[in-house]
């Protein structure tokens, strides 16, 4: 939609002279008599702080939403398929009173002015819709404004920020006198796209105390709010007028007992005092941290915690506390991880909407979490970022350069709407999304040789697997961050590209486009020949010498002989962890669940070696890390080891969909009980309700209770048998 949809007349609007890091206070005014309802549209390009006289009407949040904001920054040699700008809508109503009124906005930086992207410069426009006694009437920013400066003087999205209000004068409220300011400057109006989405913003979720635990190398003092986090702590400072106030930011602590820099990632926040002993905090940047040093005179009063608003809709529980701390971790990481309408990659170093990470962990969060609103608004940045030239999609959506593949990350158009439609059973997101589908298909044809895909586009990266343990020379010093991949790049792109074909194959069923399927079957089929001739080793069965996973990309797609499932899974037993990056841990986890190899799928994820879920468990971990090996993690916060938390779901509790099936509305309860798991427990929220299934084992028995909501069709499956389940609770108990 247009501009004017959402705001009629009204103009953008901001300071006369503008830079990437000018903050700015906007304040209007208004007037109205028996209030009745007042509703405000409003942007403040980057991030905006808006308060009705006086009081923050989105306290703790970074508004608007992310997304490829308008058609400045696209890549080089590529036009992206569309802007928008999420418009957010407020009923200020309880925030109004009979008389004159003040609106101010508190604007400037955040993705809008990232130092990667530069979209513009600092901008608001707001509609205020009011009904009083006298009807409708409306009140538009224009150049009766008034523009003041800001209390936040220096700042970098990612790393830091600093506010001064030595000389600056409280002025959100409608008391203050703005007849010194200049009056607002009219602005260039973006060319994009207004939208409305649903998609949950980021919001206070909860407060952690903090204690004291030594003294920093910067001298200050060093806080502990007890786990990973991304929000900031909440600062008093108690020096007179001018005293500055510094506080660094870490996930870890050195040796010495200070914040340990290698995992601080430059995060800084500083106040100016003004010596009242006001309460502050960051306003346009979040921080990724557990630790922080505070130098100079000031007290924190708590650590915020802050992230998108969505809500847990999953429990899981066990006796086997691997698997309990790896389904609680993977939430906490996750959430930790979803900010701005986008799943990030770390919440510090880059922040960014990688579509490799993200369609990697979609079906986890889906599984755990009240994430389809978000995802939605997420698939249609991934939408936004796609070539209208080439078909090619974007390492990070909205786009910002960075490094990725041509199959893990691309793949995220076809991925993402199908874990969508399978978990709410919606189809209208797999149709929206079909031709975009089916031209990054020819992206990838147009970038193959031979029948694999051994390019993307020109002077960009073209990574297969990520973050691979060193694990066949741990002699050597490897610190390059694709070194350590010993799988070719080739074969797990092409992997990635004939699973996005036999998903097109489902999907075009689907939409009743079945003359489309035979085409995507015979490319698949030529993939995977050309697999098989590049990688596989006739003579022993394995594919790249049965390393990093490569075994299970193939036994996947059906390819091998009877030796190769068999030197996978011998391998495993033997080896006893994983040795995989992040796309062959997932793929390795489900192929063995769905062979019948559930023991050693739950060995792999609960051992308690060098690498796995349980040796960052043991070192203290609060959020996943980057790596395997914490060692070499640069960020304590990411999320893309979390994919096989589905599979708790899916397999160890057993809650399937009947094949053909989508928004289980229909249930296949098949639980793979294992031999070391005496108890284990879980629910998820469907479409239609909840559904729960847990065990006991007892005495050579094992009882199951199985709950399936109202208006679900289920059977329940074990050891060979089959049994009808209805509505409501269920219980069995068999012999084991």
């Amino acid at each position: 939609m247009k501009q004017e949809f959402f705001f009629h007349n009204a103009k953008w609007v901001g300071a006369a002279e503008r830079t990437a890091k000018t903050f700015t206070v906007l304040r209007g005014r208004f007037e109205i008599e028996g209030v009745r309802k007042v509703t405000l549209r409003v942007l403040g390009l980057g991030f905006f702080k808006c308060y009705i006289n006086g009081s923050c009407i989105n306290p703790d949040t970074f508004l608007p939403l992310s997304s490829d904001f308008e058609g400045s920054c696209d890549p080089c040699d590529e036009v992206i398929t569309g802007h928008r700008i999420y418009v957010p809508s407020f009923d200020i109503t309880p925030y109004v009173r009979d008389g004159e009124n003040v609106i101010a906005l508190h604007f400037g930086g955040g993705w809008y002015t990232h130092k990667c992207r530069v979209f513009g410069l600092p901008k608001a426009i707001y509609r205020i819709s009011a009904e009083g006694a006298d009807g409708v009437r409306e009140f538009v920013s224009d150049e009766n404004c008034r523009v003041g400066s800001s209390y936040v003087t220096e700042y970098d999205f990612v790393k830091y920020e600093t506010q001064d209000f030595s000389a600056w004068t409280a002025c959100f409220g409608a008391d203050f006198d703005d007849g010194g300011w200049a009056s607002a400057a009219l602005t260039e109006a973006p060319d994009t796209e207004y939208c409305e989405t649903d998609c949950p913003p980021d919001a206070l979720i909860g407060e952690l105390p903090v204690k004291e635990v030594g003294t920093g190398a910067n001298g200050g003092t060093v806080y502990d709010c007890g786990q990973n986090t991304t929000g900031y702590p909440v600062l008093v400072p108690g020096g007179e007028m001018g005293e500055r106030v510094s506080v660094y930011f870490s996930e870890a602590l050195s040796p010495e007992g200070g914040i340990d820099p290698r995992h601080a990632h430059g995060q800084k926040y500083e106040v100016v005092s003004d010596g009242t002993g006001r309460t502050v905090q960051p306003e346009f940047t979040w921080y990724g941290f557990r630790y922080f040093e505070v130098v100079g005179n000031a007290a924190p009063k708590c650590v915020k915690v802050v992230h998108a608003d969505v809500s847990v809709a999953s429990t899981f529980d066990s006796d086997n506390e691997t698997l309990n701390w790896t389904y609680r971790t993977f939430i906490h990481t996750m959430l930790c991880n979803m900010h701005t309408g986008h799943p990030s990659d770390c919440p510090h170093l880059e922040r960014r909407g990688y579509t490799g990470d993200g369609q990697l962990t979609c079906h986890a969060a889906l599984s755990t979490l009240d994430a389809k609103a978000f995802y939605e608004k997420w698939m249609q940045d991934i939408g936004d970022c796609q070539d209208v030239l080439s078909g090619h999609i974007q390492y990070t959506a909205p786009y910002i350069r960075s490094g990725g593949g041509p199959g893990g990350w691309g793949c995220a158009i076809i991925e993402v709407p199908y874990q969508l439609y399978l978990h709410y059973g919606e189809k209208e997101i797999l149709a929206g999304y079909y031709p975009q589908m089916r031209r990054y298909i020819d992206y990838l044809e147009a970038h193959s040789e031979f029948g694999l895909v051994t390019s993307d586009k020109a002077g960009e990266w073209c990574l297969g697997d990520w973050c691979g343990p060193i694990i066949l020379y741990p002699e050597k010093d490897i610190t390059s961050h694709n070194q350590q991949v010993m799988l070719p790049a080739p074969m797990v792109n092409t992997y990635f590209t004939v699973k996005s074909l036999l998903r097109l194959c489902e999907i075009a069923r689907i939409l009743g486009r079945e003359e489309d399927i035979p085409a995507y079957e015979e490319k698949a089929e030529t993939r995977k020949r050309a697999i098989r001739a590049a990688y596989f080793n006739t003579f022993d069965g394995n594919f790249v010498m049965n390393v990093q996973g490569a075994n299970a990309y193939a036994v996947d797609l059906g390819l091998g002989n009877e030796k190769t499932l068999a030197n996978m899974v011998s391998y495993y037993r033997k080896l006893g962890y994983y040795d995989t990056g992040i796309f062959a841990t997932d793929i390795l986890t489900r192929v063995l669940f769905e062979r019948g190899e559930s023991e050693l799928a739950f060995d792999l994820l609960t051992n308690n070696g060098r690498q796995g879920y349980e040796h960052w468990r043991q070192n203290g971990a609060t959020t996943f890390h980057e790596y395997w090996d914490s060692n070499r993690s640069r960020s304590h916060s990411h999320p893309m080891f979390g994919a096989p938390v589905a599979y708790f779901f899916e397999y160890l509790l057993g809650i399937g969909q009947k094949a053909g099936t989508a928004g289980y509305t229909s249930l296949v309860i098949a639980p793979r009980t294992v031999s070391k798991c005496a108890r284990m427990s879980g629910s998820m929220t469907t479409p239609n309700g909840t559904v729960a299934v847990s065990y006991v084992k007892e005495g050579g028995r094992i009882r199951f209770r199985i709950r399936i909501p109202a208006a679900t069709e289920a059977v329940f499956r074990y050891a060979g048998q089959e049994y009808a389940l209805y509505d409501g609770d269920n219980e069995f108990t068999l012999d084991l």
